[in-house]
């Protein structure tokens, strides 16, 4: 059966090029008409992708035009109709994150790979970390801590050596980055369900950011992060290519 399909690309040429190539071969309609949409370009211009088009019904199918490619297909412009019928769907939920400024400004965000808390001066932040309402942490004193889903837990979170999730484990990672003190902690793993707070020591002298998928906010004195169920993203991959099989594969190359 012939499916309406959307090609969207990055703005690197190689995606560009590949767009202009499918459409010529498969045609192509608005999102909002889309039985699919085919996303062309990288990891980070996946995420956009997922983001902007979260309101619609239509799945999202990566092909690599970029340069990790861990949420993206190979790319092919032969056998398109086929992978499409083949491919199996991952469904996932994003972090929530709601965030103050010293201005009282409310910072709503949706993250599908992970939140993070980061440094913005010269001093090490200084956080104290909350979960479902009782204290767990009086004082991490680090370059910055993150929250990861399992389809984010290997990119920020496993290069700060934190642990990689399987995708349907129903589970967190808090991972610190570059704790000083305490000096061997690492993190937690936490259920799905967990609400986790950060508020922050000493906001002026030690400032620190907040980033969701690369939307971040400058000089927050407390965020909060949650899994947002309501909310699903549809990721559809080449059969035997899904999310399991990449984060088992990651995990022993």
């Amino acid at each position: 059966m012939s499916r309406k399909i959307a090609f969207v690309a990055s703005d690197m040429p190689v995606a560009q090029t590949a767009r202009a190539a499918l459409v010529a071969r498969f045609g192509h309609v608005p999102e909002e008409n889309a039985d699919v949409i085919v996303a062309l370009g990288g990891d980070g211009f996946m995420l956009h992708t997922l983001h902007r088009t979260q309101g619609l019904g239509a799945p999202v199918y990566g092909m690599n035009r970029g340069t990790v490619g861990f949420l993206m297909n190979e790319y092919s412009e032969t056998d398109l109709m086929e992978r499409l019928t083949a491919a199996e769907e991952e469904v996932i939920n994003p972090l929530s994150m709601t965030a103050e400024s010293p201005d009282g400004t409310i910072h709503e965000a949706l993250a599908i790979n992970e939140v993070s808390l980061l440094r913005a001066g010269p001093q090490a932040a200084k956080l104290r970390i909350s979960i479902d309402g009782r204290l767990r942490l009086e004082e991490l004193v680090c370059d910055g801590a993150l929250v990861a889903t399992p389809a984010g837990s290997t990119a920020y979170n496993n290069s700060a050596h934190g642990p990689i999730l399987p995708i349907g484990s129903d589970v967190l990672a808090l991972t610190a980055v570059a704790a000083f003190r305490p000096r061997r902690w690492r993190g937690a793993l936490l259920p799905k369900t967990a609400q986790v707070r950060f508020d922050v020591i000493d906001p002026e002298k030690r400032p620190v950011m907040a980033d969701a998928d690369s939307r971040w906010v400058e000089n927050v004195l407390w965020v909060e992060i949650r899994s947002e169920t309501r909310v699903t993203h549809r990721i559809l991959f080449d059969p035997g290519h899904g999310l399991e099989e990449r984060l088992l594969r990651e995990q022993f190359t």
